[in-house]
């Protein structure tokens, strides 16, 4: 269904939104919970079919409102069981969306921006570049979609269990559109998922993470990859925004607020970058009697890519040494790598307008001052 411009899209609006969208029509704000049911609990996409609205409201919703959920390009299947889908985002472009089963869940890694403007050096995503931030709607249209179309359980639960904004873009840098969808994914009303099983991962927009402990209190999974700024600087640049120790003082008061639950700090690991013994030890010291747990992501390569994915043996030593030095570590499994649907792969289509006003032709090319120019694109949208 092609939306209109005249016509509002209900999809991926707040309750608080809704409510108001009602009021404005001289309905009760109740009947926004019974929208938001149809819509996200029963997949209803036709108003006429919301049949405990009055007839009146429902004509009423046919004029003003639509439900437009972004249309799905391709689907690839793993041979490990893994989903990854292509949604359109308009002139050309595209973003992708990972389904991940395991025996006890099913995490559904969505996107939030189409490409990034953080540049992070090991990520397919950033090398495609930023062209804009995703809506609210294309965001949960993500998940709404993934939900309708995969089977359910054997126990009769949905297929999807945990949500993760770990795809293409930076969550943070996109606060606007994000928040509301996270209110969606824990409110009773639409997919009543439980906080811990809801998780936002950022490179460190330290700003918006002191925000969001107050705005929408979810599991924060943190883009570390370094134990040093020097090291950090090169592989995250906007660790020059927002240096290690500024960050983790934000992740600690963001841990203080969740009643002292871990934040989750991921942790790729680059064949002689940052995967040495002496850099576990600086890990382990940085984060040291601190409600931190260290998540270890072998590398994935990429078309372009300068890395090279450190080994089984480096990996298990760093991590061990981690352990020894009485950190929560583990090792993330390499899943859907056989249709670029692993960590660091989605890249999308992408058509990078800052890059192009810039008049840049390489990733991460930096200008006379010796800054990233995408640092100073980074486009952070505020509630």
């Amino acid at each position: 269904m092609a939306s209109t411009d005249k016509k509002i899209n209900l999809l991926g609006m707040s309750q608080d939104s809704l409510e108001q969208f009602l009021l404005a029509r001289d309905e009760k704000p109740f009947r926004a919970r019974q929208i938001m049911q149809w819509i996200y609990q029963r997949g209803v996409d036709e108003f006429d079919a919301m049949t405990d609205l009055s007839k009146t409201l429902r004509a009423r919703l046919q004029d003003d409102a639509e439900i437009i959920s972004p249309p799905v390009q391709a689907r690839h299947d793993s041979k490990d069981g893994c989903v990854k889908w292509l949604f359109a985002s308009g002139s050309g472009q595209a973003v992708e969306t990972v389904f991940i089963p395991e025996s006890d869940r099913g995490t559904l890694c969505i996107s939030s921006q189409v490409g990034c403007a953080l540049d992070c050096s090991f990520c397919a995503t950033g090398a495609q570049g930023f062209n804009r931030n995703l809506t609210s709607a294309e965001i949960i249209g993500q998940v709404r979609h993934a939900i309708n179309e995969l089977p359910r359980r054997d126990n009769g639960e949905a297929a999807i269990s945990n949500v993760v904004f770990m795809g293409m873009g930076e969550p943070l840098a996109n606060y606007r559109n994000v928040v509301p969808v996270l209110e969606l994914l824990v409110s009773d009303w639409s997919y009543g998922m439980s906080r811990r099983r809801v998780t936002v991962s950022t490179s460190g927009i330290v700003p918006h993470i002191q925000k969001l402990a107050d705005d929408c209190n979810v599991a924060l999974a943190v883009s570390l990859h370094a134990p040093n700024d020097e090291l950090r600087d090169q592989i995250v640049p906007i660790n020059k925004l927002h240096p290690i120790n500024t960050l983790l003082d934000a992740c600690w008061e963001y841990a203080a607020k969740r009643s002292n639950r871990f934040i989750t700090f991921e942790y790729v690991m680059l064949r002689g970058i940052n995967d040495s013994i002496a850099h576990a030890n600086q890990l382990a010291t940085l984060l040291k009697d601190k409600p931190a747990k260290v998540n270890l992501i072998p590398f994935n390569p990429f078309p372009g890519s300068q890395y090279k994915r450190s080994s089984i043996e480096t990996i298990r030593h760093f991590q061990d040494r981690l352990r020894q030095r009485k950190m929560v570590a583990t090792t993330r499994k390499t899943r859907g790598d056989d249709i670029n649907a692993a960590c660091g792969q989605l890249a999308g289509k992408v058509s990078d307008r800052v890059r192009k006003r810039l008049g840049q032709k390489s990733r991460g090319q930096k200008n006379s001052t010796g800054n990233f120019n995408e640092n100073k694109d980074i486009r952070i949208s505020s509630a």
